[in-house]
């Protein structure tokens, strides 16, 4: 469903899988808008997002649209918005951010106040509309505009609905940052096998489709996590000696506590940008 003209503000790997997925969707491109400083990048982006208008100006997109994406650093973001502000308190878009660390209240005030803000966490295999999303909204979004949002997003994979930003500090350690966390069990599952005598290309063969299959088995079984480790760790066998061996270490523990981690960084970093925005 078409939602009238899209501006994205930033013209990085995000914005292009985010349009990308809208036009593979059927959304007019010539109601994606992007604005983007680089002139290299604004080529590149017009060969990839064939029929999207690419503009150099952030005001000259956002003053069309109906819907505007921050697709900025985070650090930079308070600087885009607030030369932004006189724009959209006149044409009173629907303001999506995908900046992690941000607060949504600092940036609709960033921007002059009582405005719709969504507040999205994506996570980088939206790269290949395999992502999914933690999306929170304000309360002067409506629920036209909060569909619009989640229809938006969810070109590039599911969208998760959650109730509160503090749960979206939760989203960015979990699938903000989870990718990370599949790739250090990848690498080391991998160097283990190598040590053991295996070629790199066999253990990462093995490793990666081990990882595809027990997601499936995971996502299609609608059994629990104890219930297929149970199924494959048979008393006595090799499954049983390897999680005998990690449950008398401290191994959740400690994975338990980089998540706590991951989060708390998320705080700090939305507190950063509060405090830096009031200079």
């Amino acid at each position: 469903m078409d939602y009238g003209k899209v501006a994205y503000i930033g013209g990085g790997n995000m914005t292009r899988a985010l349009a990308g997925g809208m036009l593979s969707a059927g959304y007019e491109p010539s109601h994606i808008l992007i604005s983007e400083p680089l002139a290299e990048h604004r080529e590149r982006l017009a060969k990839d997002l064939p029929g999207a208008e690419i503009r150099e100006s952030n005001e000259a997109v956002v003053r069309e649209a109906e819907c505007i994406v921050l697709a900025v650093k985070p650090q930079i973001l308070c600087d885009v918005c607030k030369p932004l502000a006189p724009i959209v308190q006149a044409t009173r878009p629907l303001v999506i951010s995908i900046a992690a660390g941000v607060r949504g209240g600092d940036i609709e005030n960033w921007l002059g106040g009582k405005l719709p803000v969504v507040r999205v966490m994506p996570n980088q295999p939206a790269l290949l509309r395999l992502g999914i999303s933690g999306l929170c909204a304000n309360e002067h979004t409506s629920e036209y505009q909060l569909r619009a949002a989640t229809n938006i997003i969810s070109t590039t994979g599911p969208v998760v609905k959650v109730a509160t930003e503090d749960d979206i500090d939760t989203v960015t350690a979990i699938s903000g940052t989870g990718p990370a966390y599949f790739y250090l069990l990848v690498d080391m599952l991998v160097k283990a096998a190598v040590d053991l005598g295996l070629s790199y290309d066999d253990a990462l063969a093995l490793v990666l489709e081990t990882a595809r299959g027990a997601g499936e088995m995971a996502e299609q079984s609608g059994e629990t996590m104890d219930a297929l480790i149970a199924r494959v760790r048979s008393p006595g066998g090799t499954t049983a000696a390897a999680f005998d061996y990690l449950d008398g270490t401290s191994f959740r523990d400690i994975f338990s506590a980089a998540v706590v981690a991951a989060r708390d960084r998320a705080v700090d970093l939305a507190n950063q940008a509060h405090e830096s925005g009031k200079e």
